[in-house]
């Protein structure tokens, strides 16, 4: 028995007619006559009772075309979900996010329009430093990501930049520096900072430090904070001041002003990132409309 007889009872049974079923399932009638013959002779029970004009169903006929439906029906939806998944439309996805590249609008933006998009995906948010993003990757535990990789961290991967953002001052609100508007690092080393750990984020920790040593100094490091919110809430302790990507300034604190550096060509890079398969097609749909957002940019 293959599908198509089941198509055939069902075209036979609304039409009532062999000569209507035949004409609009483009076949000759005396072979879907055969194919019904042989479909009851393997059921081994008639399901059409043939009459001077047309055909009705049996009992058991009805019956069998009830369940003949159902799993056409189903046939067909099994179909169409197929055809979403390909298409991405359907599935999990797995977005990874560094704290930082969380407050920038645009990471925001692509992750609520994504949703927006395509509300039948699963998105399963994770927010994460680099370091461990990367694990995630290398676990198979995730399947896009908006990080900030260092030189050869995600040569195994598919990654394209998405933005820079410039690097700011985070300073106590009394700090001597807080009333200029914008601050040259070279007045800064004497200071004392709070810094995000390297091994979390080696790219944003080496830039930092790359930036101080061109402006003459080695950056005086009096405490390591997991996370640049920490930073922030340390800073206004007033213990001390540090250096964040332009998109933490979001996060407003009582004592904390941020002022942008002299030095604008030291910028922080956003890379966005995902598995180099065609899998998970979700992650192929979101990462083709973040580049087309960022297209639309241009």
């Amino acid at each position: 028995m293959e599908l198509r007889h089941l198509r055939y009872c069902v075209a036979v049974a609304d039409e009532e007619s062999f000569s209507r079923a035949a004409t609009r399932l483009r076949v000759a009638q005396p072979a879907l006559s055969r194919q019904i013959k042989a479909l009851e002779q393997e059921v081994g029970v008639t399901l059409f009772r043939r009459l001077s004009r047309g055909v009705a169903l049996t009992e058991p006929g009805r019956i069998f075309m009830d369940v003949a439906r159902a799993v056409l029906a189903d046939v067909e939806a099994a179909v169409q979900k197929t055809r979403r998944a390909a298409r991405g439309e359907i599935g999990l996805l797995r977005i990874g996010f560094t704290g930082s590249a969380s407050f920038h609008p645009f990471v925001t933006r692509a992750i609520r329009d994504y949703r927006t998009l395509y509300p039948h995906v699963d998105v399963e948010l994770v927010e994460e430093a680099t370091a461990s993003l990367l694990a995630r990757f290398r676990a198979n535990r995730l399947d896009v990501a908006f990080l900030r990789p260092a030189p050869g961290e995600v040569d195994h991967l598919w990654a394209t930049p998405v933005l820079t953002e410039p690097l700011v001052v985070a300073m106590p609100s009394e700090h001597p520096q807080a009333a200029r508007k914008r601050v040259d690092l070279k007045l800064l080393a004497g200071e004392e900072f709070i810094l995000y750990p390297r091994q979390n984020g080696r790219a944003l920790f080496d830039l930092i430090v790359s930036a101080c040593r061109d402006a003459g100094f080695s950056p005086k490091v009096l405490q390591i904070a997991p996370q640049l919110t920490s930073i922030v809430n340390l800073v206004a302790t007033g213990i001390g001041l540090s250096i964040v990507p332009a998109s933490i300034a979001q996060v407003t604190t009582t004592g904390v002003v941020y002022r942008p550096l002299v030095q604008t060509s030291v910028k922080a890079q956003i890379t966005l990132v995902r598995t180099d398969s065609p899998e998970p097609r979700p992650a192929l749909v979101f990462t083709g409309m973040v580049r087309d957002m960022l297209s639309a940019r241009r």
